[in-house]
C-alpha cells in the first residue's frame, strides 16, 4: 500500500513555517482593560510528513513573557476545511477553529460555550518573509470586536 501524501491544500500551510517575530497591538478587552503593545514570537514547524504545522507562540509585555500558546494546524480533506486546535496559558480547554482560504488569507472561526473568535492569517507577503494576523471576538456572533493584531517578520 502506498502511503498518502500531503495535498496542495496541506502545502498552503507550509508558508507559515519558520521563526517569526513582530509587534502586536492588544485592543482593550475584559482580559486586558487597557490594551497596549506587545512583542510576539512564533515558531512554526511542518510536522507529520507535511500534513500539519505545529506552532509555539510567546507574547512579551514589558520584557516579560505574559502569554503562551500552542496549536496544530492542518487541512481536513473529509470536511474540506482547515482546522486549528489551540491551547494557551489561560488554561481553557482546546479551542477548535475551522475555515478556509479567501485568496491568500486563511480565515478561521471558533465557537464554544464561552466565546466566539475568528482570526485572519494574511499570507499575501509570506514568501517575502512577512505575514499579518488579526483576531476578533464576539459575544453573540453578530457584533465583532478587534482583540489583537500582529505584523510578523521571518527571523
Amino acid at each position: 500500500m502506498e502511503m498518502p501524501a500531503p495535498s496542495a491544500a496541506h502545502a498552503r500551510l507550509h508558508l507559515l513555517a519558520g521563526t517569526w517575530s513582530g509587534e502586536e497591538k492588544m485592543h482593550p478587552s475584559p482580559w486586558d482593560p487597557h490594551g497596549g503593545m506587545a512583542e510576539g514570537r512564533v515558531e512554526n514547524r511542518v510536522s507529520l510528513d507535511g500534513f500539519a504545522v505545529v506552532q509555539e507562540y510567546q507574547q512579551k509585555r514589558g520584557g516579560q513573557v505574559s502569554f503562551t500558546g500552542h496549536c496544530v494546524m492542518a487541512y481536513d480533506p473529509h470536511a474540506s476545511e482547515y482546522q486549528m486546535h489551540w491551547w494557551d496559558s489561560m488554561g481553557t480547554p482546546v479551542n477548535v477553529f475551522r475555515g478556509g482560504f479567501d485568496g491568500e488569507a486563511l480565515l478561521l472561526t471558533s465557537e464554544n460555550t464561552t466565546a466566539r473568535s475568528r482570526c485572519r492569517f494574511d499570507l499575501s507577503r509570506a514568501r517575502e518573509g512577512r505575514y499579518g494576523f488579526r483576531m476578533e471576538v464576539s459575544p453573540d456572533g453578530q457584533q465583532w470586536y478587534p482583540f489583537m493584531e500582529g505584523a510578523y517578520r521571518r527571523a
